[in-house]
């Protein structure tokens, strides 16, 4: 009876849309390598695939403009990580399978989710790929059906949250990737640079994103304003430096500045997303 009504599950979609991570610097969702932001480019390889999709948010994501125009499912419990998207998107609609996706995959492509859906075993309890890395299941790329929640909810109860643990221990269909690189996940400014050069969404032909640029002290003398919004391909706060010196007749050196991203001391390599608000930062005593 089990494999009949799971064979029988529609198939929805659920992204889970993260947040601001501290070792990337950033909002993993609204970082940009295909010209929009990663959640909105994860969340359009959906279309077409799933009968219905949805991003996992907290409650104070809700209204994130990043997020604000998709569908959502509210997690219902903290301190469980993506476990609490899955649960909460199992609970709202039982009767569906999900095909559960990270948004912090930009190697992700058309080919690699075909291939999961097609080889899709509902009479097991999930359907995933082998890292191509350690062997083990990808949790955050993988189709869950409807039996999975008993026991995910069990796990979870348990104080056992991480996804990859419950699918080594349970029934799933495992599958080979055919591209290694597919599913690599991207956890560091230096990593976004790489991911993003790969992809071509950086430099000249890179789709300008608005930023807001904050001026305090010598720079709002030089520049004769206290602030400006722009388009820019600049991806990091000293290219967008550099890119305005061209612009305003700056006189301090990067080096002898301090930049800030969304209000937080960041590093000047760090990547930019549309939207972020910039502030340079120069010496008190002017340099």
């Amino acid at each position: 009876m089990a494999a009949t009504a799971s064979a029988a599950a529609p198939l929805y979609g659920l992204v889970l849309a993260g947040g601001h991570s501290t070792r990337m610097q950033r909002d993993k969702a609204a970082l940009a390598y295909h010209g929009r932001s990663q959640l909105e480019w994860t969340m359009s390889l959906l279309e077409g695939r799933v009968e219905r999709a949805f991003i996992s948010v907290r409650e104070d994501q809700r209204d994130d403009p990043v997020r604000a125009g998709f569908a959502q499912i509210l997690d219902l419990e903290r301190g469980l990580g993506p476990v609490a998207g899955i649960l909460a998107a199992q609970t709202l609609h039982a009767h569906a399978a999900w095909l559960v996706l990270a948004c912090d995959l930009p190697f992700l492509d058309a080919r690699t989710l075909d291939r999961l859906i097609a080889s899709r075993a509902t009479h097991r309890a999930a359907t995933a790929y082998r890292s191509s890395h350690d062997g083990l299941p990808e949790p955050l790329c993988a189709i869950y059906e409807p039996v999975s929640h008993a026991s995910l909810a069990a796990q979870a109860a348990a104080g056992r949250s991480c996804p990859r643990k419950f699918l080594m221990q349970a029934d799933v269909e495992l599958l080979e990737q055919a591209d290694a690189g597919s599913l690599d996940n991207i956890n560091t400014p230096e990593e976004f640079r790489q991911a993003a050069g790969r992809l071509g969404s950086s430099g000249p032909a890179a789709r300008p994103r608005r930023i807001d640029v904050q001026y305090y002290a010598l720079l709002r003398e030089q520049t004769g304003c206290a602030s400006e919004s722009l388009l820019t391909v600049a991806g990091t706060p000293r290219e967008l430096y550099l890119e305005l010196k061209t612009r305003h007749p700056f006189t301090l050196p990067p080096e002898l500045l301090r930049v800030a991203v969304n209000a937080e001391f960041g590093d000047w390599a760090q990547p930019l997303a549309e939207g972020d608000t910039v502030v340079f930062i120069p010496p008190v005593a002017g340099g």
